[in-house]
Formats: structure tokens, sequence, C-alpha cells
């Protein structure tokens, strides 16, 4: 049955081309590398984290395994992963993501994390703005949904300066270790 409307993203727009670095405000996006196993155990291992994310890393060899996934997901255009680092030392800040990519509509969902020591300097909103405007002004995608906690009042306020308007609550949407969570539903579209 023929669709009646075009894609906004033709099929590999994004995996007929390496995974590219992004450099904004002294932070360097860039793709995961299996040399990043033992610092992203480590954030692993943060009550925060546990609060807020639905998975648990056991080991160093399992986080290898996820980025051998994240390098796999872009190679099929599932997901967009990308280590956040400090562009001088290299350190590790965090990560950002465009997560259920559906190409044909043009739309993607961000997401984040940042270290413990990088929270509340702005790492987040930095690097959620330059995966943005990658996504939306140089890749061609017309919609970015994040999705959040209700009660994660930081992932809120980093969508909010990030520009992602809040278009409503999804009741039960999300389920964490201690159960089921309302979220926060944040958009931008091209253009806004």
């Amino acid at each position: 049955m023929p669709f009646l409307t075009s894609p906004v993203l033709a099929a590999g727009t994004l995996a007929h081309r390496p995974q590219p670095t992004l450099a904004d405000e002294g932070l360097l996006l860039r793709p995961w590398r299996a040399s990043d196993a033992p610092a992203v155990y480590e954030v692993f291992q943060d009550p925060v984290m546990h609060q807020w994310h639905a998975r648990a890393a056991d080991s160093e060899e399992e986080v290898t395994g996820w980025i051998r996934d994240w390098h796999r997901a872009w190679e099929e255009e599932r997901e967009a992963q990308w280590a956040v680092t400090d562009a001088d030392s290299g350190l590790l800040l965090g990560r950002v993501a465009l997560r259920e990519i559906r190409l044909d509509d043009g739309v993607a969902e961000v997401a984040y994390w940042t270290v413990p020591a990088a929270r509340g300097r702005g790492v987040a909103v930095c690097a959620a703005t330059a995966l943005t405007r990658w996504a939306l002004d140089e890749t061609g995608f017309h919609r970015l949904e994040l999705l959040h906690a209700v009660r994660n009042e930081a992932s809120c306020r980093v969508a909010t300066r990030t520009g992602f308007l809040l278009e409503g609550t999804k009741r039960s949407a999300l389920l964490q270790p201690d159960g089921r969570h309302d979220a926060h539903l944040h958009a931008r579209v091209r253009g806004d």
C-alpha cells in the first residue's frame, strides 16, 4: 500500500556517513569509545542515576557491550549516542542522545545524563542545545521530543533552558525502579 506522504528523512541519512563529532562552548560531543567503559560504569554506580534510569551497570564489560550496541544503533539508524566531554581535557562529563528515531516522520527523542561533578554547571543544556541544532538545522529532523519524570525537576529545567516547550503530562508513562511515574513531554520543532 503506497504512502501519501514522502519521508522527511531518507533511509541512510545517518548510516551513510560516520557519526559526527560536535563542538560547542568548551564541550565535545563525540562517538563513544571502548575506553569510555570504566567512566560510564562509574557514573552508573551513582544513586541519582538509579533514581531516574531503569538501567544499571554490573561491570565494565557490560558497559563495553552497551558501547558496541550504541555504534550498531547508529548504523541501523535507531539511536545516536554521544559522549559529552570537556574539549580541553577529554574528561567525560555526560551523554546526549537521540532515541526512538523515526526517519520517515523526522522525529526523535532527546535524552541526556551528566556525571555527578558536572551537574548544575550547564553541561546538559549546552550538550542538548548542540545536539538539537545538529538534528533540526543540519540533519533535517522536523520534531524532537524530550520526556522526563515529572518529579525530575533538574531535567525539567534542562528541557526548558534548551527551548523545549512543555506540551503536557503523560500519565503513568515511565517505569522507574520505584514504580510508575507521570512524565512531562517537551518538544521542539524546526523553526522554533
